[in-house]
């Protein structure tokens, strides 16, 4: 599967507060990933909640794909800009883009 829809992150000042959050209202699992970091597991899709400086500022939609500067070129000749260069992160490397209606979302591929 590439192309699609994997994983959403939730921005969050206080990452310990937010991950509590859902875990005592909807039951979902956390996983610790350090001190800016937690995962979400069980919530019917992947995601995370990210108190790092550099996160963004509202939730985003992230996009699993199996060829990363594919992704980027047709993300670009479609119109989209580019808000942040690929990156490595734990699970692989990625890039960040707007859309041209405004929505900042990410894609990824996965470390093998």
């Amino acid at each position: 599967m590439t192309d699609k829809i994997d994983y959403v992150e939730f921005p969050s000042s206080n990452r310990a507060t937010t991950s509590a959050f859902f875990r005592a209202a909807f039951g979902w699992g956390i996983t610790s990933y350090g001190p800016d970091y937690d995962g979400i597991e069980n919530a019917g899709i992947d995601g995370g909640i990210d108190q790092s400086q550099g996160k963004v500022a509202a939730t985003m939609a992230v996009i699993r794909t199996d060829d990363l500067d594919g992704a980027e070129r047709r993300v670009i000749a479609a119109g989209g800009s580019i808000t942040r260069a690929q990156y490595d992160f734990p699970g692989g490397r990625r890039f960040h883009f707007r859309e041209p209606g405004g929505n900042e979302m990410a894609v990824y591929v996965a470390k093998e």
